[in-house]
C-alpha cells in the first residue's frame, strides 16, 4: 500500500525544487535591476585592471624617434570626464591582456594617428562635419600635424561640454575653447586675449563675446583665406551685433549690417556674396576697418576708429588721398535723429513729405488730363448729336448726308454758313445754286491782303 506513494513523493520534491530555483531566480534578478540606474541598464566597466598598472605616476614609454610618451592616467580625472562609463577596450580595440600586443609607432604623432578613425564609431555627425572641415582637408594634403579628434578632446580627461537648445557649445565653454584652439593657433591667441573680445572672455567670463567656434565653426571649420568667407563676414558679424538683447547692454548701433549694406563698400559686398561668391572684391569688410583677432573698442585712444585720426588711418589703406576731411562724410553704423546727426535728420524729413507731395500732384495733374481729353471729348460728342437738326414726319430725312458735307467744306465763307444756317430746313430742301456756290468758292481763294480800295 505504500509504494504507490514514492512516485508521489519524488515528484512533488522535484516541484519544489524547481519552484524554489525560479524564485531565487527572479529575486536575484529584481536585485540586480534594483541596482541599475534608473534610466535602465547602463554601462559601468571596472577598468582596475588597467588601471593597477596605468595610475602608476611617471609611467611612460620610450618611442624609436627619441620621444617619451606618457602613460599615466589619473583615475580621479577619468571618473570625471565625458568617457567614464567607457571601457578602456572600447578604444583600445587591439589590448585585450597583458603583456600588450607591440606598436610599431615612431614617434608621438603616429602613435596618435594610430587612434583617428577610433571616434568614428561613436560620433558619426561630427565625423561628417569634419569632412569638409579644413583641418581635415590639410591632413588629406599631407600634413600630419592637422589636427584630429584626440588634439582637442582629450581622451581620458575631457570633461563634459555644456551646450545651449541649438547644441552649440554654452558661453560657459568659450575660454575653455580659447585655450584648446591656442595650442596650435598661439600667436593669434595672443592677439585675441588683448581684443574686446578675447578679455571679455579670458578675464570676465563675460557669456556675450564670441569664442573662436563662434566665428569659425565647431566642427566644419572653413579656410577663412578663402573669398567666400571674406563675403559672408558681415553676415557673421550681424549674428550677435544685430541682436538687441546683447547690444543694449553696452550702448552699441544694433543697424550695423544695414547702414553697411546700404553704402557703397556694402552694398557690392553683398551683390558679390550673391552672384560671384567665389571672386575676389576689393571692397571692405567689417574686419578690414575693425581688426580680425585684435579688435578694439571704438573708443579706444590707439586703435578706435571712433576717434578721427585713427579713422582717417584706417580710410587711407584704400584712399592714400584722402584728407582729415574725408572722414566727415561717414556717418558710423547709426541712424541720424535729432540727438546724432540732426541736420542729416531733418533733410530727410523734409524730403519724406517733399518728394511725396510732389510726385502726388504731379500724377493729379496728369490723371485729370487723361481724363478730360478721353471722357470730356466723349460728352462733346454726345452733345453734338443732340442738337443736330431732325424732321418732323417719320422717316423723311431732313437733308441728304452728302449734300451737308458738300455745303460744309472747309473752303466756305463764315457769311455762307451763317446764311445756311439761317435758312434752316428751306435750304435743305432747295435745289443748290452752282453757280452762286461756285462764285463764294472764287471769292474765298482770292488773296486777303487787298486794298479796301480794291
Amino acid at each position: 500500500m505504500r509504494k504507490p506513494l514514492i512516485p508521489w513523493i519524488i515528484l512533488a520534491f522535484t516541484f519544489a525544487l524547481v519552484a524554489g530555483f525560479l524564485i531565487f531566480t527572479e529575486e536575484a534578478k529584481s536585485q540586480t535591476l534594483n541596482t541599475l540606474p534608473a534610466g535602465g541598464l547602463a554601462q559601468n566597466p571596472d577598468n582596475s585592471a588597467c588601471l593597477s598598472c596605468h595610475q602608476r605616476e611617471g609611467m611612460t614609454w620610450p618611442l624609436p624617434n627619441g620621444e617619451v610618451l606618457p602613460l599615466t592616467i589619473d583615475p580621479k580625472q577619468y571618473d570625471q570626464a565625458v568617457h567614464a562609463r567607457l571601457s578602456c577596450q572600447v578604444c583600445h580595440t587591439n589590448i585585450t591582456g597583458f603583456p600588450h600586443p607591440e606598436n610599431t609607432a615612431q614617434d608621438r604623432r603616429e602613435y596618435t594617428l594610430q587612434y583617428q578613425t577610433t571616434c568614428n564609431q561613436c560620433h558619426p555627425n561630427q565625423v561628417k562635419d569634419l569632412a569638409d572641415s579644413v583641418h581635415t582637408k590639410l591632413f588629406q594634403a599631407g600634413n600630419r600635424n592637422a589636427p584630429i579628434c584626440a588634439d582637442c578632446h582629450n581622451p581620458h580627461t575631457q570633461p563634459p561640454i555644456q551646450k545651449t537648445a541649438e547644441g552649440l557649445p554654452a558661453p560657459s565653454e568659450h575660454a575653455r575653447i580659447a585655450q584648446t584652439c591656442a595650442t596650435c593657433h598661439a600667436a593669434i591667441y595672443d592677439e585675441y586675449l588683448n581684443s574686446v573680445h578675447g578679455s571679455g572672455i579670458i578675464e570676465n567670463r563675460n557669456p556675450d563675446v564670441p569664442a573662436c567656434t563662434d566665428c569659425h565653426g565647431v566642427h566644419r571649420i572653413t579656410n577663412p583665406k578663402t573669398a567666400a568667407f571674406r563675403l559672408s563676414s558681415p553676415q557673421l558679424c550681424a549674428k550677435c551685433h544685430t541682436d538687441e538683447s546683447i547690444m543694449s547692454k553696452y550702448g552699441l548701433s544694433t543697424q550695423v549690417l544695414n547702414t553697411y549694406v546700404a553704402d557703397f563698400h556694402g552694398t557690392t559686398v553683398v551683390l558679390f556674396e550673391k552672384t560671384d561668391p567665389d571672386q575676389e572684391t576689393n571692397k571692405p569688410v567689417c574686419y578690414d576697418c575693425h581688426g580680425v583677432h585684435d579688435i578694439q573698442r571704438v573708443d579706444d585712444p590707439q586703435k578706435g576708429i571712433a576717434i578721427k585720426e585713427n579713422l582717417l588711418k584706417t580710410c587711407q589703406r584704400c584712399h592714400p588721398d584722402a584728407t582729415m576731411n574725408f572722414p566727415d562724410s561717414w556717418l558710423g553704423h547709426y541712424i541720424p535723429n535729432p540727438d546724432r546727426y540732426p541736420l542729416v535728420y531733418y533733410v530727410n524729413l523734409f524730403y519724406k513729405f517733399f518728394i511725396p507731395t510732389v510726385l502726388g500732384g504731379m500724377a493729379i495733374f496728369v490723371a485729370s488730363d487723361i481724363y478730360y481729353r478721353l471722357w470730356g471729348r466723349r460728352r462733346r460728342q454726345r452733345g453734338e448729336e443732340a442738337v443736330m437738326p431732325t424732321s418732323s414726319t417719320t422717316g423723311d430725312v431732313v437733308a441728304d448726308t452728302s449734300q451737308m458735307e458738300s455745303k460744309t467744306t472747309p473752303d466756305m465763307t463764315i457769311s455762307d454758313r451763317e446764311q445756311e444756317g439761317s435758312s434752316g430746313v428751306e435750304t435743305s430742301s432747295s435745289e443748290p445754286n452752282v453757280a452762286q456756290d461756285q462764285e463764294n468758292i472764287e471769292d474765298s481763294n482770292e488773296p486777303h491782303d487787298r486794298s479796301p480800295e480794291e
